[in-house]
């Protein structure tokens, strides 16, 4: 019955900790690592747009930048998409 009660108190005592845990601000370095990791879905869609459309225009022959525009402007949603559900996600 010893361990009963001891295995109580040390499940009680995490769970005060992890709420005390939630209640602190949080670290700069969390901070972050949350904003870097929010920017990097946001921003790497667009690039990879642009690399990829800047591809496909040099194959047509002639100047043209329909392909990047529309592949960086895809890549605005993709990335904005990417942040929304990485915040929902969060919340």
């Amino acid at each position: 019955m010893r361990d009963h009660e001891k295995l109580i108190a040390d499940t009680l005592r995490d769970a005060r900790r992890l709420r005390e845990k939630a209640q602190r601000p949080a670290a700069w370095v969390g901070i972050m690592f949350y904003g870097g990791t929010l920017g990097l879905l946001f921003v790497v869609p667009i690039i990879a747009g642009a690399y990829l459309g800047r591809w496909l225009d040099s194959l047509v022959a002639g100047y043209s930048v329909r392909w990047t525009m529309s592949l960086i402007v895809l890549g605005i949603a993709l990335g904005a998409y990417n942040a929304y559900r990485f915040l929902k996600g969060k919340a």
